[in-house]
């Protein structure tokens, strides 16, 4: 296999790697297939200055009008380049390509949506009781974004990030996880084949002290940042002594709650999809599933069998529906998770081990695995796993599955299976949880707001409001009049 070499993208270019290398695995063969910058501060240093000078010079001359065409262009680009983009991001995390593919495709969507909306950034003309004194707002950028995501899904998260920063006119400077570094800076360079102006978007690969100094750096006005709450704890807090402010997407332990009255066979592929899906790699991981105990052991019997019959393999052959989990720590973390959860007293209802995949013996695969018996307060039940992991827990009412659904320190996503109308949405207010799912599951789009309660974030990415987190907001004051003001009395 052919070992492929990245370097950053700064300026409009590749830059060749300056002070250290790292490599990348595919996790489906367990080999070596490329090697990256592992970025220091002087290679962030370069990319976040690049981004400055284009914000103060040619990006912040461009019209909004014009911001949005490239926009569109970019997306165009990126929508031609799909599957081979796809096949990037399968290579690098091991998910389906069936599942990288549809996510591709739907990015130029979240760029025509914010391309569409940068020449309807307004501000307003406030009316005062001066009638002699003209104020109004304008609507500013806030200058260089970092943007900062995680291998699960790089490419979709990164693009929820950039497209409303773009739109308001920022500069980026994207961070891609070490695991999925390629596909970032594939795009960058569509980008400047779109005629974006050099330095608009940038990406610097690396691990830790790549993010930590793009996080500390002073020109850096805003951080994005998509994955694990520890890492979104520590930005926020050096983020904070800088006084910046954070879009922080976080994890979550999602219940998906399934009711005596619910259409078993959508419900049993809501739970199925909800945590199998993406071999469990989702922040909005379905990983607890409350079953109503009508139908409790009617449904896990279903569960059982069915997550026993998924076909796990090559995420590039069609008929794969699981992949490898995406790294060796990611797999030594489910394996150690399911053990302790054991330890404490839960049971292996199906799955739970390592498979032997023929020709892939090196791949990090795991077990659709389901756990019954696992106590409220365990591990397994208050942390996430980030891999094929399902507790399942009968409930008697729907004021004891309102409490448990809610006794986490997440609040990102649940699920909720009924036919009962009323309940439906009894429960979408009683949840404490960004988004809501009922008769349905992992359901995205660019115009819906989507973030997390509690410990699952602050902020929101999608909708309209998401570019007014990326503005500032000024205030212009204008006399019209000649009438001289008392100097020392404030007016109001």
């Amino acid at each position: 296999m052919t070992t492929q070499s990245y370097g950053n993208f700064i300026s409009g270019r590749r830059v060749s790697a300056g002070s250290g290398l790292f490599e990348a695995t595919n996790p489906t063969t367990g080999a070596v297939w490329g090697t990256f910058t592992d970025s220091r501060i002087e290679d962030v240093d370069a990319a976040v200055s690049s981004a400055h000078t284009a914000f103060t010079g040619d990006w912040g001359r461009v019209s909004a009008s014009e911001r949005g065409r490239l926009m569109l262009r970019w997306g165009d680009l990126i929508l031609a380049n799909a599957e081979r983009l796809a096949r990037i991001e399968t290579g690098q995390n091991g998910k389906l390509l069936s599942e990288m593919l549809a996510q591709v495709r739907v990015v130029p969507e979240w760029l025509a949506y914010y391309g569409g909306l940068a020449d309807k950034i307004e501000g307003s003309v406030i009316p005062l009781k001066q009638t002699s004194v003209l104020n109004y707002t304008l609507k500013e950028p806030l200058g260089v974004i970092a943007v900062i995501v995680p291998w699960n899904s790089p490419l979709l998260l990164a693009i929820m990030a950039i497209a409303p920063a773009l739109s308001a006119g920022n500069a980026i400077v994207l961070k891609p996880s070490e695991v999925t570094s390629a596909s970032a800076i594939e795009i960058a360079a569509l980008a400047i084949e779109a005629g974006f102006p050099a330095g608009v978007i940038n990406v610097v690969t690396g691990a830790r002290e790549a993010g930590a100094a793009l996080v500390e750096h002073p020109l850096v006005a805003k951080i994005s940042f998509a994955g694990g709450e520890e890492a979104g704890r520590a930005i926020a807090a050096r983020a904070g002594q800088r006084l910046v402010g954070c879009t922080l997407e976080l994890g979550g332990k999602s219940p998906n709650i399934v009711f005596d009255d619910a259409d078993l066979d959508l419900a049993e592929a809501g739970v199925l999809g909800g945590i199998f899906a993406a071999a469990g790699q989702s922040c909005v991981a379905g990983s607890r599933a409350y079953i109503q105990r009508g139908t409790y052991d009617r449904l896990v019997d279903r569960l059982v069998s069915r997550a026993s019959k998924i076909r796990i393999g090559d995420p590039l052959e069609a008929g794969t529906q699981m992949g490898p989990l995406a790294s060796t720590a990611q797999l030594r973390k489910t394996i150690d998770m399911v053990a302790r959860a054991k330890s404490d007293g839960a049971d292996v209802l199906g799955g739970g081990g390592q498979p032997s995949i023929a020709g892939y013996e090196g791949g990090f695969f795991f077990e659709p695995t389901i756990l019954g018996g696992a106590a409220a307060d365990s591990f397994i039940m208050q942390n996430e796993v980030f891999g094929p992991v399902l507790c399942v827990t009968p409930f008697d009412d729907e004021d004891e599955i309102v409490e448990a659904a809610n006794a986490t320190r997440f609040g990102l996503a649940a699920g909720v299976w009924t036919n009962d109308l009323r309940r439906a949405h009894r429960m979408a207010r009683a949840i404490k949880a960004g988004t809501v799912w009922i008769n349905t599951y992992r359901a995205l789009t660019y115009n819906s707001p989507f973030g997390g309660y509690k410990n699952s974030g602050q902020g929101r990415l999608n909708g309209v409001d998401a570019v007014n987190a990326f503005l500032q907001t000024k205030s212009v004051w204008c006399e019209l009049g000649t009438a001289v003001n008392d100097p020392f009395v404030i007016r109001a």
